[in-house]
């Protein structure tokens, strides 16, 4: 008797664009999600609050939650599995998250691993840094932000620091702590 067999691990590796030094992510999901599944691990994983839109964009195609004013102009990620849109390692795709913000992501397929009982995913293997806090305004207004911080004689230093609550290390990262809330948010994708 022959059972199903379970799809291909991907190994997928996120970089935040334009900040440095680099905020970046390396995952491993099954090959066989959604494109919306995805979104949700990448804002856990990201440390994102799903707080605005969102879209991934492969090969000039754009997919994400279709808009009724836009009805041929994005795909439903929903109806898009991973594995339909990267095919190969070293393939990538943009994922781009509020498009005020406009954070853009590359997500590069590093690996195609087979799977096994062992391999536990969604989970995240490695990473570095914290993601920018939501409606700081971009690159541009992380960069002020993380300078008002970190100058306590900066005209904005106190205003910042009760914006984002009293303290913000951009060097923080935390790999079980991902992994913890990747267990509990997005479990049985």
């Amino acid at each position: 008797m022959t059972g199903t067999v379970a799809p291909p691990i991907y190994q997928l590796k996120i970089t935040l664009a334009g900040v440095r030094p680099p905020v970046w992510r390396r995952l491993r999901v099954p090959s066989s999600i959604n494109l919306k599944n995805l979104h949700q691990i990448l804002q856990v994983a990201l440390g994102w609050t799903d707080s605005h839109l969102h879209a991934f964009e492969v090969a000039g195609q754009t997919y994400g939650t279709p808009h009724s004013e836009y009805p041929n102009a994005t795909r439903n990620e929903a109806r898009v599995r991973l594995n339909e849109v990267l095919l190969k390692e070293k393939d990538s795709m943009l994922y781009e998250y509020d498009f005020g913000d406009g954070w853009e992501h590359k997500v590069v397929l590093e690996k195609i691993i087979p799977s096994t009982p062992d391999l536990s995913a969604p989970s995240c293997i490695a990473g570095a840094r914290a993601c920018p806090p939501e409606d700081c305004g971009g690159v541009g207004g992380y960069e002020e932000f993380l300078e008002a911080i970190r100058d306590p004689f900066h005209p904005e230093h106190e205003a910042m620091l009760e914006w984002i609550g009293g303290d913000f290390d951009p060097k923080y990262f935390d790999l079980d702590e991902v992994n913890d809330e990747l267990a509990v948010r997005v479990r049985g994708l």
